[in-house]
């Protein structure tokens, strides 16, 4: 593995660069302008998240955290022996019918924090032992990551920063994380717009996905470790195999191998079940969005697989499917 083109040693987190430079504080004092008129993702909502009004997202000036500390449950290459240092935002800006994690995307639970408070959890996750920072569901509050991100490297932060998005991002936040963001690991969820439109809440997500993973690679590269296999810098794309949309798995698969790297590092998530609202009665008793209320089968888990290596796409995360 030493020998691998895949592998970063020696390393140093990509905002040391920015800090040396005297450029951080700069970038931050940027991101603060951000919320006066938010469009910190898609949605571009243009509120003032300053003076307390919100949009889409439902979250104001400061950031609401659900939970933070080491996670086990990630991929192997980001939890490693210590675990991802893991802080997980209230709300989301998509609207998805099938999320998992519901509870935290669609409700404003947890503790109100601004940027300096933000920076204190990174840390003691250092302290803690965690191999990164793991920023889960960060779209809405990218203004407010930033700073917090400069605070945490000025106080001598030095792990990688993990930017765990379901891709809805927007390209001018993506730009103010540059030079700041070592680990980008977007979901690519759906590939047709009709399809996203019913059941994400945004007709424009796979082309505001593909965009975003674009600037992504283009700001990091495929994915590489350690040497002892814990991811420093890249990209990681996740995509939830679905019930019956293995179209738009394999249409997803080979555009990542022509359009990012045959070599992105890819993992195919097999644990989709009906959560949320699919499955629920609706107005005439039929279940909601009955097309996706069923596990996906074995075949068509192993279809993803064989789509995936058909593409060319030979990095496959070994905890998917």
């Amino acid at each position: 593995m030493p020998d691998s083109p895949f592998i970063l040693d020696p390393f140093e987190p990509a905002y040391a660069e920015l800090l040396r430079e005297d450029r951080l504080e700069a970038r931050a004092a940027e991101a603060g302008t951000r919320l006066a008129e938010c469009r910190s993702c898609p949605r571009g909502c243009a509120v003032n998240r300053d003076a307390g009004e919100v949009g889409v997202c439902g979250i104001g000036d400061r950031a609401i955290v659900a939970s933070a500390g080491p996670h086990h449950g990630e991929e192997d290459c980001l939890r490693g022996r210590r675990g991802s240092g893991t802080i997980f935002f209230a709300r989301c800006n998509l609207a998805c019918v099938f999320c998992q994690n519901w509870q935290i995307s669609r409700r404003a639970a947890g503790d109100a924090c601004d940027p300096p408070a933000i920076a204190a959890l990174m840390l003691a996750l250092e302290r803690a032992g965690c191999h990164n920072i793991n920023l889960v569901s960060p779209a809405h509050v990218v203004p407010q990551l930033v700073e917090a991100i400069a605070l945490a490297a000025a106080s001598g932060l030095q792990l990688p920063i993990v930017y765990n998005t379901n891709a809805y991002d927007a390209p001018e936040s993506l730009l103010l994380l540059h030079g700041l963001v070592d680990i980008y690991m977007p979901d690519f969820k759906l590939w047709e717009p009709a399809s996203a439109r019913r059941l994400c809440g945004a007709e424009d997500y796979p082309g505001r996905a593909r965009a975003a993973l674009r600037e992504m690679h283009r700001q990091v590269g495929v994915l590489r470790f350690a040497p002892d296999g814990v991811a420093r810098r890249g990209v990681l794309v996740r995509h939830l195999v679905m019930p019956g949309m293995g179209d738009q798995t394999r249409a997803i698969l080979r555009w990542l191998a022509a359009e990012l790297s045959p070599d992105t590092y890819v993992n195919l998530l097999g644990q989709y079940h009906p959560a949320h609202r699919v499955g629920r009665p609706g107005p005439e008793g039929a279940p909601r969005h009955a097309e996706i209320d069923r596990l996906p089968s074995a075949k068509e888990l192993a279809a993803a697989h064989r789509a995936a290596r058909d593409a060319g796409i030979h990095r496959l995360d070994g905890r998917g499917c």
